[in-house]
Order: C-alpha cells, then sequence, then structure tokens
C-alpha cells in the first residue's frame, strides 16, 4: 500500500507542472478620458454570446487617480487564451452605462483596440484577440463620448 501510494505521488508531481497555466499580464492604455468623476469600469468577454448577453468573465474597476491629459494605464492578469475588453467610464459611479431619452449612451464606453465610429453595438470579433503563453499583452482603448 506504502509502495503505491508513493509511486502515485511521484507520478502526480510529475505531471502537475506541466498541467499548471500561468497567468499573463496585460496593460491597458486608456486614453480621451474627459474629466477625473467615477471611475473605469473593465469586463472581459471570452466569446460573443456572452458579450451579447454583457456576462463579463472577469469585471474590475479602477479609479481615474493616475489619469495623466486624459489618459490612464492600468494592468490586469488573465490565462492565455482569446478575449475582448470593454470599457465604460462610469462618471457617476454607479456601475451601469446611462442613456438619455432616445437611448444614446450619456458616458463614455471603448473597446479593446477597436474604435465604434457607428451607432450599433460592436460584435465580439470586433474587438478580440490572442494572448499568447509568455506574453505581455498590451491594449489601446480610446474612449468614445456620444454626449
Amino acid at each position: 500500500m506504502i509502495r503505491k501510494t508513493l509511486i502515485l505521488m511521484v507520478v502526480l508531481l510529475a505531471v502537475l507542472p506541466a498541467a499548471t497555466v500561468s497567468s499573463q499580464n496585460i496593460e491597458i492604455t486608456v486614453t480621451g478620458i474627459r474629466n477625473t468623476n467615477g471611475y473605469i469600469a473593465i469586463g472581459v468577454f471570452r466569446d460573443n454570446e456572452t458579450f451579447r448577453k454583457e456576462e463579463a468573465f472577469f469585471k474590475t474597476r479602477f479609479p481615474k487617480t493616475g489619469m495623466s491629459d486624459g489618459e490612464l494605464k492600468v494592468s490586469i492578469t488573465l490565462e492565455p487564451g482569446i478575449y475582448g475588453i470593454s470599457l465604460l467610464d462610469d462618471e457617476n459611479s454607479n456601475g451601469e452605462m446611462e442613456y438619455n431619452f432616445l437611448g444614446m449612451p450619456k458616458e463614455g464606453f471603448g473597446f479593446s483596440d477597436f474604435y465604434l465610429k457607428g451607432i450599433t453595438k460592436p460584435k465580439f470579433d470586433d474587438f478580440k484577440f490572442k494572448l499568447d503563453p509568455d506574453q505581455t499583452k498590451k491594449v489601446t482603448i480610446k474612449i468614445r463620448y456620444m454626449l
């Protein structure tokens, strides 16, 4: 019995390091921030379905205290994979996008390496990127304000 346990432990120790997945850093540069009110909220999505349903895989937010000339640099850490980042400039700190009576966003928004020029929500494929192992990914998000 002790011999079988010892063999199992040796096998597990040999296999476990190969099974671990290292996390990778994503450096995000947010540009075009119009004021210091509120905070920057980020949602990370893995596919078009979760983006369409607004069910982010990962959410975080950052204060604008480090902002300089409308630009803020932040970073997050994720495992390698396919991702897309959306951003909300939550100027009133309520955790939700504000809209006017016509349904136009009153707060700023943006997407990873994609600037939305139209008025319809983009598809995940428009702003997705691949995060490779042993890579520090740099992403730029230019905020758009419609009002």
